[in-house]
């Protein structure tokens, strides 16, 4: 699997189970200007994806308060993607959760990523990508090996923090705490508060 990070994320249109439950046209480049957490699961109707995708479904306006959007992806079909939307949690479903899941029947968005796993299912990749599209950030976790919500929050958060205000963001940084300055004496000083 090849690195995205500082590439233009690859562009898809493909069907799409929406919000609001209604099944269209999802193109990922509709939503330059925000930024895009694009995460692949493996399979509707499985074990670890729906505490995922309810997991980011509970941090949705999190998310949105960051000018980001959440997009879901798997090789189900959207008729796949509605039925579990339709089917409650306590019954093995994601119940109506309020971001888009795309279909990627053909496998060919696993593939333009990387996470696609002996030609049959998505891993469990994530992707952070700019306003501009450009891929940022990205993860890659193994089938049983669940995500972590806030830590894709903490990353936008220090992305956001960055291109704000030019500083660096120092191991587990998280929002309000005190950044470096990307030059040996701000690095020094930095390792001197927090030795």
């Amino acid at each position: 699997m090849a690195t995205l990070v500082t590439k233009e994320a690859p562009d898809f249109t493909a069907q799409v189970v929406n919000a609001d439950n209604s099944i269209g046209e999802f193109t990922l480049s509709s939503l330059r200007g925000k930024y895009v957490v694009l995460f692949f699961y493996p399979l509707d109707f499985t074990f670890v994806c729906p505490s995922e995708i309810i997991a980011f479904d509970k941090k949705v306006k999190e998310f949105e308060a960051r000018n980001a959007a959440l997009v879901g992806v798997s090789v189900d079909s959207q008729y796949t993607h509605y039925a579990w939307r339709q089917t409650a949690p306590e019954k093995g479903g994601i119940g109506e959760v309020s971001y888009p899941l795309v279909a990627d029947l053909d496998k060919n968005i696993a593939r333009e990523y990387g996470v696609l796993l002996d030609e049959s299912v998505a891993l469990r990749g994530l992707f952070l990508i700019d306003p501009a599209g450009v891929v940022r950030h990205q993860l890659v976790n193994d089938l049983p090996l669940g995500r972590s919500v806030d830590e894709a929050i903490r990353v936008l958060d220090a992305l956001q923090f960055v291109e704000e205000h030019g500083e660096v963001c120092p191991a587990n940084w998280k929002q309000g705490e005190e950044a470096m300055k990307p030059t040996a004496e701000g690095v020094a000083d930095y390792l001197a508060k927090n030795a």
